[in-house]
């Protein structure tokens, strides 16, 4: 194998992961380029990248610049002269930076492309029901998340599976399919790829508040899907009013179903104050587990119901 070196970019876990794949196969890595800095938590306290901790306990050179078209960072990038860019969870790059190295710059992004392009293909994937998905190696090209495909792995999704967990396993996946591509294309010869012909209807596009608000006209399964697609983060919410007359949201982070007939207002709380905690659906309940309350801790339910004086909520119809 010819000499051979990469420039990393990734900010989240799940390109640190990859990150330290890499760095232990013994590619040489010439830069990592990630986020810069921000105030975090309660406290704001200033803190790094999960990538940049892995960078800096290793001692690898790290780049943060806030605009990656600046003609000094370019000039940068040039000097390094790297012959490949691998790009994972970092944000849309200029042409002018992906098209820089000899060898191209390569992407990991967590489906099986071209379904779910976009920013949350882990939690599009659950909240739409899939048995199953995967991760890709692709070419950047102009278009997101449209360039040749190289690598392809598919897994398999439980039904006891949320988001995190989903995650986990395709950060792993990822970071073996990733090393796997970088070797092939370090051999020096033509890598075979596949170009993305089709067009998919499923899509990932970035979730904001009002995509995680919970729909309890929609059927029990798609509902249970729905939180498990977006736990632990952002998180399925729902509205409810107290006895008060104050209107407050929470979050349920897991439950489960239970599929029966009823007469039941739709949607209304049933709890017994001690141990369960359920809604009712159009056919039939979802029996919360962990739930949370704005300022609160994310808790089991029977831990919620032991301090809770009030269950008698209301929840709107939309």
């Amino acid at each position: 194998m010819e000499k051979f070196s990469i420039v990393f970019m990734g900010t989240p876990e799940f390109a640190s992961h990859s990150l330290k794949k890499i760095h232990k196969a013994g590619i040489q890595i010439s830069c990592v380029i990630t986020a810069a800095d921000k105030p975090a938590g309660r406290g704001q306290k200033i803190r790094m990248s999960a990538v940049k901790n892995y960078a800096a306990a290793n001692k690898l050179k790290v780049l943060q610049p806030p605009n990656l078209k600046d003609p000094e960072f370019l000039d940068t990038l040039r000097k390094i002269n790297a012959d490949l860019f691998v790009v994972v969870a970092f944000r849309m790059l200029p042409e002018i930076v992906w098209d820089m190295p000899r060898r191209g710059t390569i992407n990991l992004h967590a489906s099986l492309l071209p379904d779910y392009r976009g920013a949350a293909p882990i939690n599009h994937a659950l909240m739409n029901g899939e048995k199953a998905t995967g991760v890709t190696t692709f070419y950047i090209e102009k278009e997101i998340d449209t360039g040749k495909i190289i690598l392809q792995d598919k897994v398999d999704i439980d039904k006891t599976m949320n988001a995190g967990m989903l995650h986990d396993l395709l950060m792993r996946k990822g970071g073996d399919l990733l090393l796997e591509t970088i070797r092939l294309i370090a051999m020096g010869k033509d890598v075979p790829t596949t170009i993305q012909l089709s067009e998919s209807s499923r899509k990932a596009p970035k979730l904001f508040p009002k995509d995680c608000k919970i729909p309890w006209n929609d059927t029990l399964e798609n509902i249970h899907n729905h939180i498990r697609g977006l736990s632990p983060y952002p998180g399925a919410w729902s509205e409810a009013q107290g006895t008060n007359g104050k209107t407050f949201q929470f979050k349920i982070f897991s439950a489960e179903t239970e599929k029966k007939s009823h007469k039941y207002f739709i949607p209304s709380i049933h709890t017994d104050g001690k141990n369960f905690l359920n809604i009712s659906v159009p056919e039939g309940f979802i029996i919360i587990k962990e739930l949370q309350l704005p300022g609160k801790k994310r808790m089991a339910v029977t831990e919620f119901l032991r301090g809770s004086r009030d269950m008698d909520w209301v929840i709107p119809q939309d």
